[in-house]
């Protein structure tokens, strides 16, 4: 009878606090999923790697992986970069099958999330829902189903929330970019909050320039309330929408 395990993919990153939440969430899937086995590997900066991971579930005795990349939305890395990793691992131990999950996306559980992280920000709102702007911050790819995608869940926000309107951008590799989105709202004349809410998994380098970028708008335009959200974080949400994705839960 098949052993199973999940195979968590991280991208890696060289900030302390985004790797310590990365081990955080894999802590809570774990114990999601239990007893099933569950192991962290990650692309690049840090170890444990992939192929490293993939080896301690095998010495688990797991014969079926499902590997779930860590991506809220499809593009390289979910398309290439992990899948070749796994090829490769895959080529070494041939009695062992996998299966990999598609990016979060816009399961239930982030939505969720999302509303949870803006719902906070909101809460020091000065000013009435129709004079406040709502800006999604994705990380922005070259690839166009993962904008669409990203597109797509700032819709379904704006239907959750009741501010005036919510404005998707991205902060790199795509537009429209941030500095230019926090400029056009700022002078439009409609708004005296903006909310910006980096759809982040953790902390790190993008974040923190995230929060610059809106320091700035907010020096130059300083008549305006301006509030940043925090990014989703290792939360339990976050672990039951991967749990999903994978069928084990």
């Amino acid at each position: 009878m098949d052993k199973t395990g999940i195979l968590l993919v991280g991208h890696g990153t060289r900030n302390a606090d985004g790797t310590r939440q990365f081990f955080e969430l894999e802590r809570h899937l774990s114990d999601l999923v239990s007893p099933t086995p569950v192991t962290a590997g990650l692309l690049e900066f840090q170890s444990p790697s992939i192929p490293e991971a993939w080896n301690t579930l095998l010495s688990q005795g797991v014969t079926h992986i499902h590997v779930a990349p860590l991506l809220l939305f499809a593009a390289g890395h979910a398309k290439q970069d992990i899948p070749d990793i796994l090829a490769e691992c895959q080529a070494r131990s041939r009695q062992v099958m996998f299966d990999q999950s598609r990016p979060l996306s816009r399961h239930s559980a982030i939505i969720d999330l999302a509303i949870q992280r803006l719902n906070t920000a909101l809460a020091s709102c000065q000013h009435s829902p129709e004079r406040t702007a709502v800006i999604m911050v994705g990380r922005g790819s070259h690839d166009p189903c993962a904008k669409a995608d990203m597109l797509v869940l700032s819709e379904i926000i704006s239907h959750r929330s009741f501010v005036s309107e919510v404005i998707t951008t991205f902060y790199a590799m795509t537009e429209p970019r941030l500095p230019d989105t926090l400029q056009a709202a700022a002078v439009s004349g409609r708004f005296d909050t903006i909310v910006v809410q980096p759809h982040l998994l953790f902390e790190g380098r993008l974040y923190q320039a995230i929060l610059d970028q809106t320091k700035e708008a907010a020096e130059r335009h300083p008549a305006l309330q301006w509030i940043t959200s925090g990014y989703l974080g290792p939360d339990p949400l976050l672990a039951e929408a991967i749990a999903n994705r994978t069928g084990m839960h």
